[in-house]
């Protein structure tokens, strides 16, 4: 071998060398890490939430008074709504969040949508939320159904010419045409329901909340909204689901979260999880069975 090709293999194991330290496997897993991050939809971290609620109950107003002209401050007990809570949510799931009455599931629905502020923690969305947490959330209720199409649609991030080139789409979908100049006080909770949905669901959101609101309207709608569910699925869209109906969450969601006190007791795929779930349930209501019987003595 000459000094000319010795020299030419030398330069090619240095470059091959040079890549090897650029390609690095650490550098490999830093790149895997920010792949995963990207597909991150929604990300809590240590995420708490407390409200202080009074314990001195006001039964009339001469002790109202009394209390205020004395300056007496009402004792109040500190409640965590949520209570370290941590998780990650992947774009384009479907996630159920279950847990007992109070277990701070629409409480963590609220923190998401940004409706209320942690305590401690951090929050991480990436993308636009389209939150349906409540009837009637975000109407004014002296508004009739058509001006609320654009207040909330406001609310969620749309212009008026969008909102304007949906009207009649939202108007189709939702069955209220005869009903739409109404103020929406008068809107029964069902109609209240129908727009809400059909005003959420008018775009494919990169993130749609749903609390307890899939039961709600005649038949025929709750078939529809549901078949409109099942075309988000077939999107990208990230699907975040309240229901007490775990038959519901099976149908719906691929993974599940159940809360309980404000925490977390486990999540995964949702048949585990809803399993594990009502095993709790069925134990939960036969203790109470048990406290409720006589003793005999």
């Amino acid at each position: 071998m000459n000094n000319k090709q010795e020299n030419e293999e030398n330069i090619i194991a240095k470059i091959i060398n040079l890549f090897r330290n650029i390609i690095s496997p650490k550098k490999e897993e830093k790149l895997l890490e920010n792949k995963e991050e990207n597909n991150i939809a929604i990300e809590l971290k240590n995420v708490s939430l407390s409200f202080k609620i009074g314990n001195d109950k006001i039964d009339n107003l001469k002790e109202y008074v009394i209390r205020t002209l004395n300056r007496t401050k009402e004792k109040k007990t500190i409640f965590k709504a949520t209570n370290d809570v941590s998780f990650k949510i992947y774009k384009g799931e479907k996630v159920g969040i279950i847990g007992f009455n109070g277990a701070g599931k629409s409480t963590l629905l609220k923190i998401i949508s940004g409706v209320y502020t942690p305590d401690e923690g951090e929050l991480i969305v990436n993308g636009n939320i389209a939150p349906l947490l409540s009837l009637g959330a975000g109407f004014d209720k002296n508004y009739s159904g058509r001006e609320n199409v654009f207040l909330n649609g406001a609310i969620l991030g749309y212009d008026e010419e969008f909102l304007r080139s949906k009207y009649d789409e939202i108007l189709e979908f939702s069955e209220l045409s005869e009903f739409i100049n109404l103020p929406v006080k008068n809107y029964s909770s069902g109609m209240l329901s129908k727009l809400g949905f059909s005003i959420a669901t008018m775009v494919n959101p990169d993130i749609l909340i749903l609390d307890e609101v899939l039961g709600v309207g005649d038949i025929n709608f709750r078939k529809k909204s549901k078949e409109k569910l099942h075309s988000l699925m077939e999107s990208n869209t990230t699907v975040l689901l309240v229901s007490h109906s775990i038959k519901e969450i099976r149908t719906i969601c691929d993974k599940a979260i159940w809360i309980d006190k404000g925490k977390v007791i486990d999540m995964g795929e949702v048949n585990s999880i809803c399993d594990k779930y009502e095993e709790a349930a069925k134990n939960a209501s036969k203790e109470k069975t048990k406290k409720l019987k006589p003793q005999r003595f």
